[in-house]
């Protein structure tokens, strides 16, 4: 209810069948074929929509396509008021090396990075990341990689890293929480932990705490 604002995206792709339209917001649910996409594109988007107190609609038919539709509430902010988010979470400075085989997330976290103060190299292939390390180790701060991977996963392109730098510290971003948790990731020297869709204040002081740490 109230004034807002709609956003209409349309493609030419071969559009979805309705058994299947329900499920497409779902995390991990995709149809694509194995190492092609993890799934996580919409339900990233669906869920920084209704963050912000918003809505999605999608009309779709096999063979014609889809036409997503965006509803994002107008707000009125006088601008006398400041934002809290600018002024309660960290920024910084570091160059940073973020890894995940979903451009969505490479995108996503770069822009999140780049507002916080920090200078980004991304990729969505962990031989890529490797190779950008291997030609200059000295030379990132930080590397931010996703867990589950077609080339390498996140463990094992952490302990190509380490081989490499020992003292590089890692953060591992992942979905899968059941296939890596908490106790596991420090039992591999991960330096921190984030579960997707992860929001700018989380990356803002998680990646503010692992830098506080190795400069201590």
């Amino acid at each position: 209810p109230g004034p807002y604002v709609c956003l209409t995206v349309q493609d030419t792709g071969p559009g979805i069948t309705p058994d299947i339209i329900e499920r497409i917001y779902d995390p991990f649910f995709t149809t694509k074929s194995v190492g092609e996409g993890t799934g996580m594109g919409l339900a990233i988007v669906h869920s920084i929509v209704t963050d912000h107190g918003g809505a999605i609609s999608v009309i779709s038919s096999p063979g014609e396509g889809s036409t997503f539709q965006v509803y994002l509430p107008q707000v009125n902010t006088p601008e006398t008021i400041k934002p809290q988010l600018e002024t309660s979470i960290p920024y910084g400075e570091g160059h940073i090396l973020v890894v995940d085989d979903e451009s969505i997330q490479t995108e996503l976290l770069t822009l999140q990075l780049n507002h916080l103060g920090y200078e980004v190299q991304s990729t969505t292939r962990s031989h890529e990341a490797l190779l950008h390390f291997q030609s200059d180790p000295g030379d990132f701060d930080l590397v931010i990689t996703d867990q589950t991977m077609p080339e390498m996963t996140g463990e094992q392109l952490i302990q190509a890293l380490r081989k490499i730098r020992s003292d590089l510290p890692v953060i591992l971003l992942t979905g899968f929480s059941h296939l890596i948790d908490k106790d596991k990731a420090g039992a591999l020297g991960i330096d921190a932990f984030l579960m997707k869709p992860v929001s700018l204040e989380a990356v803002a002081m998680t990646v503010h705490q692992v830098l506080e740490r190795r400069d201590q």
